[in-house]
């Protein structure tokens, strides 16, 4: 069986830009998605105005390049939330929770997406991730427990030996599986064109690696 293996984070606004190709890529083949904590540790950011200024070039630049949209409550709410935090780790513990719990974590990562980048949510806060957790179906109590008994940090560590081995450069980084065999793609050509994506998967070409001006790396995303 040939599988789809995603590397990704939830606060990486390439792998928000890719969110169309994943949709579609499900509707092919299995996909698995390896969390790849980049703000997580020493790497989470304190919303800033710095922070801002570095963030919204490289949003214009996704936007312009997939045609997902952005949210005035993110630009000019919460990227000017200097209470915020930018951290990783929740809202992968959450996603791996719903995956565990339903088999919905890929769902899951689709709404905290749109959560941040378009509402201007706070992903990071546990009653957020409860509220969009119960807004796709998951039953409060036993999402909580299943948050709380998340091993994130080994699952972070296991997602980046991954990126190595598939000669990842960042985030997002999509391999395809194969007999025993990873083949780096790179979705470049496919961003914005999701249904040529999925006529690409069904026919399995072979493909490149990925390029690194369309990832975030594990210290932030590339210009």
């Amino acid at each position: 069986m040939t599988t789809l293996h995603y590397i990704y984070d939830p606060l990486c606004g390439w792998c928000y830009g890719a969110k169309p190709l994943v949709q579609a890529a499900r509707a092919v083949l299995p996909v698995i998605a390896h969390g790849g904590g980049m703000m997580t540790g020493a790497n989470r950011q304190q919303v800033s105005p710095q922070l801002r200024s570095y963030v919204m070039p490289h949003d214009r630049r996704i936007a312009e390049y997939t045609g997902q949209p952005f949210g005035e409550a993110y630009f000019e709410g919460l990227l000017r939330d200097d209470s915020a935090v930018f951290d990783s780790a929740p809202p992968t513990a959450a996603i791996l929770a719903a995956e565990q719990l339903a088999g919905r974590g890929l769902e899951l990562l689709g709404r905290l997406q749109t959560a941040h980048y378009v509402e201007g949510r706070r992903i990071a806060d546990e009653i957020v991730l409860l509220e969009l957790a119960q807004s796709i179906g998951l039953q409060a109590q036993a999402f909580l427990a299943a948050f709380n008994a998340t091993d994130v940090q080994g699952h972070i560590k296991a997602s980046r030996a991954l990126l190595t081995q598939v000669g990842g450069q960042g985030f997002p980084t999509f391999a395809l599986a194969q007999d025993g065999r990873f083949t780096l793609i790179d979705i470049g050509p496919w961003l914005g064109k999701p249904e040529a994506f999925a006529d690409w998967l069904n026919q399995a070409m072979p493909v490149q690696a990925s390029t690194p001006a369309m990832a975030c790396g594990l210290d932030g995303c590339d210009s």
